[in-house]
């Protein structure tokens, strides 16, 4: 044996797992098919939201939460139903979701404090939801965002991946890549792969794939932690439902090119299952990154409530299909309403107010204050005067944003932006006049007005998030921004179909001896522990949970 347990992939959830693995004295090898600057994947990419329940962060600023309102929360999104027959898919991705939600509102707080962690004090209120109490959304704010965004979520666990490489128990071997899992009596006994040749492309940044030597690992159990396929379009398209339309036909990319699925079609050759394909989450408020590190590289905006988001053809989203809500709600209506087949792309219209106050970037690299830890630069950029740096960044760079004084020069540079002129400057203007018209009062019978006066109750967003209720068309507010927006692919919602000791199952049921796997190869746990939906701050959530998981039940096992 060359070690206890190899680790396919060096992301956050291969870290974790790694982790406990070392806690509890065992020897491992982590194989990475990438150089050493992307220890860590596409967690050090990320925002660093966390979905967590009933925390000190969330009782400081006056939030009622517990496990039955986030459990709620979770079934009404989730919408398992695929849950009948002898081995059906949702079987353990159910029993998944509940053990996540009982660690979010269990030891998840207290266990990433131990690990080094540490939160910023306002808690994000993601995905609000499609306006049903038993249905999708987050009833509270649960989006708990990590000092250092996603750098300061996965590098405690890369530092310690680090730390363990220097001495006997642990190899990190970069540029090694998985092509085969060897069988032994129907039993994983190791892998075999090609030795690529060495690159110090950035992280992030694409790769070669020459091929310079092989090689052949054993050990007694292999995790397979290899993410997800959102960085593969060819994969993306061919598991596209119905249930959503028609793939665009031009997409961009909001991972790595790395993110490729390959370990996917490994597995099954070993005979693992394969489960809830068709389950994926993708954003529809990408834009193309000015200054991009892999191919198509797209970043989303996270946003407020208050932009009005328009159609390809110029008509304005109806709830529950609005900024900030239903994320796969929405993407099904741009997909599928009339007219809609044919066009990629969606607008914000938003007032220089909008975007200084509730224009966020999804990504570490787009927030520089929360990254670098710095105190001082948070409290400048959002609460005072003025968009933040990496946001104005976009608006004067940014090939999807133009910048006008009136509506009528606006959709002119908006119609620019598209082969031929959709827009038709009249009819927006009435849509807008119509929606300013619900500003003069406290309440509304406007959706989206009600959750721009919703969201202001809650001390959070009416400090840092969302803009004083104001009229689109008030010169005051302005100049007016519009911005295209594109289709992002991002995650997959299904994958490897676990049990609870993360061990994969074969299309029989039974578990594979020997294999493993965690994070969204595994549909972050049981071949879909999100179902149809996901809650936010889940993902990285996801990884850390099941990478811990599989980490502990090897060591219990071996």
């Amino acid at each position: 044996m060359d070690a206890d347990v190899i680790i396919v992939g060096g992301g956050l959830s291969g870290l974790v797992a790694a982790g406990e693995l070392i806690r509890r004295g065992k020897r491992t090898i982590l194989l990475e098919q990438e150089n050493a600057h992307n220890l860590g994947g596409q967690a050090y990419w990320s925002f660093g939201g966390l979905f967590m329940v009933d925390t000190p962060e969330q009782r400081r600023l006056r939030i009622r939460d517990s496990f039955d309102l986030a459990w709620q929360d979770w079934q009404g999104s989730a919408q398992w139903d695929r849950l009948d027959g002898d081995r059906p898919d949702d079987q353990w991705a159910a029993r998944w979701g509940r053990a996540y939600v009982e660690f979010a509102a269990g030891e998840k707080h207290a266990w990433l404090r131990e690990q080094g962690l540490s939160f910023t004090p306002m808690v994000g209120w993601a995905e609000r939801g499609d306006g049903n109490a038993d249905g999708h959304g987050n009833s509270v704010p649960r989006f708990h965002v990590a000092w250092g965004t996603g750098t300061g979520v996965s590098e405690p666990f890369a530092d310690r991946a680090r730390d363990a490489a220097r001495g006997s128990r642990q190899q990190i071997r970069h540029r090694h890549r998985v092509d085969r899992l060897l069988m032994e009596g129907g039993r994983v006994v190791g892998v075999q792969g090609s030795v690529l040749a060495p690159d110090d492309a950035q992280r992030g940044a694409p790769s070669n794939r020459t091929v310079v030597g092989d090689f052949e690992l054993r050990a007694q159990a292999v995790i397979v932690t290899s993410g997800g396929i959102g960085g593969n379009h060819e994969l993306v398209r061919k598991h596209w439902p119905s249930r959503l339309g028609t793939p665009p036909r031009q997409m961009l990319t909001g991972v790595p090119a790395y993110v490729d699925g390959r370990m996917h079609g490994i597995a099954a050759e070993a005979g693992a299952r394969l489960v809830n394909e068709d389950r994926m989450w993708h954003y529809t408020e990408g834009i193309a990154n000015w200054n991009p590190i892999w191919p198509d590289h797209a970043i989303r905006i996270l946003p407020g409530p208050s932009p009005l988001w328009f159609d390809a053809l110029g008509r304005r989203l109806p709830a529950p299909y609005l900024p900030g809500y239903d994320t796969l709600g929405t993407l099904k209506h741009l997909r599928t309403a009339p007219g809609l087949a044919d066009h990629d792309h969606s607008w914000f219209i938003v007032t220089e107010r909008m975007i200084e106050k509730e224009f966020a970037l999804s990504g570490s690299e787009q927030n520089p204050d929360i990254t670098n830890r710095d105190r001082k630069l948070l409290l400048t950029t959002r609460l005072l005067r003025g968009a933040p740096g990496p946001v104005e960044a976009f608006k004067q760079k940014g090939a999807d944003f133009v910048v006008a004084r009136d509506l009528r020069t606006l959709v002119d540079r908006m119609n620019a932006l598209t082969d031929m002129p959709l827009l038709d400057a009249a009819r927006i203007e009435e849509q807008i006049r119509q929606r300013d018209a619900e500003m003069a009062n406290p309440f509304t019978k406007d959706v989206q007005v009600m959750g721009i006066h919703n969201a202001r109750r809650y001390l959070g967003d009416r400090l840092t998030r969302v803009a004083a209720p104001h009229r689109v068309l008030d010169p005051a507010a302005g100049p007016l921004i519009g911005v295209k927006l594109h289709l992002l692919t991002r995650k997959s919602l299904g994958g490897l179909q676990t049990d609870l000791q993360s061990r994969v199952l074969a299309h029989d049921g039974a578990p594979i001896p020997g294999l493993y796997a965690a994070g969204e190869v595994a549909g972050f746990g049981g071949g879909g522990m999100h179902g149809y939906n996901a809650l936010e701050g889940t993902f990285l959530g996801g990884c850390l949970f099941s990478g811990r998981v599989a980490g502990r039940a090897v060591a219990d096992a071996l």
